[in-house]
């Protein structure tokens, strides 16, 4: 799949690999947090960078101290009706601090874009076909928001109250 970074499609660095695969020679492993918490030593001492994939039901809190040595946390949407992943992107960035990648992998559609934005995420695994231009889109169809965020953005109700 195509990987959306930043403003561009990137070449995706990290392999996923599932949890009785062997690890790639080079670049980045992407994990379950089972296989994470099964082989983290040996993840951990590989010279490579090292990222988990949790399921919706995954509280990424779990990591501990481990969080701030992942490269990437990818975090899961089974159906674009599962949103807790949004939950758990805003958590990572504000109550947990992490600075590393947050990515959107699954079932998630064009219109959740923008708001896993503001929420902390900064990397999307899209479907074959799904442009720039497109992405783009998504992120700037809402100018004015309701719910504050992790992008720190005015809430129309803030808006609304420094007019007065």
């Amino acid at each position: 799949m195509p990987l959306i970074t930043g403003d561009a499609i990137v070449t995706d660095t990290f392999t996923a690999v599932v949890d009785d695969a062997p690890l790639p020679e080079s670049g980045g492993a992407l994990v379950s947090l089972q296989r994470f918490q099964k082989d983290r030593d040996t993840l951990l001492a590989r010279n490579a960078p090292i990222g988990v994939l949790l399921k919706s039901s995954e509280n990424p809190e779990v990591l501990g101290e481990d969080l701030h040595r992942l490269s990437v946390v990818a975090l899961d949407f089974p159906t674009f009706r599962d949103g807790r992943a949004f939950s758990w992107a805003r958590i990572l960035r504000t109550r947990l601090g992490y600075t590393g990648q947050v990515r959107a992998v699954g079932k998630f559609i064009y219109d959740q874009m923008n708001y896993q934005r503001r929420v902390g995420f900064d990397a999307w695994d899209v479907p074959e076909g799904f442009t720039l231009e497109q992405f783009h889109r998504a992120c700037g169809e809402m100018t004015d928001v309701y719910q504050p965020s992790a992008d720190g953005k005015k809430t129309i109700f803030q808006l609304r109250n420094e007019r007065r």
